[in-house]
């Protein structure tokens, strides 16, 4: 059910089924603009595929620029109420501007916005979130529903409907999981524009990683949504980390390592949790299309994991490297990890 029109930000396609894409925002204050750079290349490094930034006020404009200048990725202007500085946003170069057409004045102000994008085909995302309800229907629903959600983002979009203009992006974010999943199955019955899908005030690493989780790969097995942005209080590389994994988890990026572990048990004879924490760090960006098993005990673990390419599993004091379930050949503990990444270098 990905959506029916495409729209392109940069070089990067959004919906018509192109691939899920990956955002994240900066979090470094609009004025430091070295930092700004720095934190926009980490995030590309990452394999962050969108990426956005504040722009409050005039001087912030000039990250743009200062961005474009050191990565590849493409960039979305955060627009609000100031219409203004979205039309020099675009002047600037950026790639796609989020902005609520309904908040930015009269039909005039809205047309400028319009011809400014138009000019460069950038498209615009509409982004509705619980605390930026109009109040005429907030009224009408009584508090922040999905339907409420779904209308506000329709409203905006028709705004620009107005001048022809659908090159558009919808997302109707809320911090309850349950309210943004129906928002976004409403409007994926109403509209064919793409959708961007988000958990907005997920919390910190543990609670938004699985807010977003839960919500984001609900949507996404159904065949809804376009492009993702996992939103946590932390450093926005872990939220690219967690989208990325999100997607791996429901398959539908089956590109580089799928990584298994077991949970532990009594018969676990090694430090499993940080042998697997550590292989799972070290494997992050390997792009060899194969599972890894970091298995807790030499019983059961080739047997469970006989699936994978490649694995460990841990005995008292030593451990076995295992491929396809066969054992392949036993290490000491303290070289388990060391021997299992050689061999996947050697694969």
């Amino acid at each position: 059910m990905s959506s029916k029109i495409k729209v392109k930000a940069g070089n990067v396609e959004i919906g018509g089924g192109s691939p899920i894409t990956v955002q994240s925002m900066l979090n470094i204050p609009s004025t430091d603009i070295e930092n700004s750079v720095r934190q926009a290349k980490q995030l590309e490094d990452a394999g962050c595929q969108i990426i956005r930034i504040a722009v409050p006020n005039k001087e912030a404009v000039g990250l743009i620029d200062a961005i474009k200048k050191e990565v590849t990725v493409p960039l979305v202007a955060d627009i609000h109420f100031d219409y203004r500085l979205a039309i020099e946003s675009v002047a600037a170069g950026v790639d796609k501007v989020r902005i609520n057409p309904g908040n930015i004045g009269n039909d005039d102000r809205v047309h400028a916005v319009v011809k400014a994008c138009n000019s460069r085909n950038i498209p615009i995302r509409i982004g509705v979130n619980s605390g930026s309800l109009e109040k005429h229907i907030l009224a009408k629903y009584g508090s922040p529903t999905a339907e409420a959600l779904c209308e506000s983002a329709l409203y905006h979009a028709s705004l620009l409907e107005k001048f022809d203009f659908n090159n558009i992006v919808l997302s109707m974010k809320s911090s309850t999981v349950s309210t943004m999943v129906k928002a976004y199955e409403l409007a994926a019955e109403k509209c064919d524009y793409p959708l961007h899908l988000g958990v907005t005030e997920a919390g910190t690493e543990r609670m938004g990683l699985i807010k977003s989780a839960a919500g984001i790969g609900s949507l996404l097995l159904k065949g809804i949504g376009d492009t993702i942005r996992v939103s946590l209080t932390d450093d926005p590389v872990k939220e690219v980390y967690a989208a990325k994994d999100i997607l791996k988890a429901i398959d539908i990026d089956t590109s580089g390592v799928k990584f298994i572990s077991c949970p532990t048990c009594g018969r676990t004879r090694i430090d499993l949790i940080s042998i697997a924490t550590q292989a799972q760090e070290l494997l992050r960006k390997c792009d060899k299309n194969i599972t890894v098993a970091v298995m807790g005990c030499i019983v059961n673990g080739p047997g469970e994991a006989r699936e994978a390419d490649i694995g460990i599993a841990g005995g008292d004091g030593m451990g076995l490297i295992f491929k396809k379930g066969e054992i392949y050949k036993k290490v000491p503990e303290e070289e388990l990890l060391s021997a299992l990444m050689e061999e996947i270098d050697k694969m």
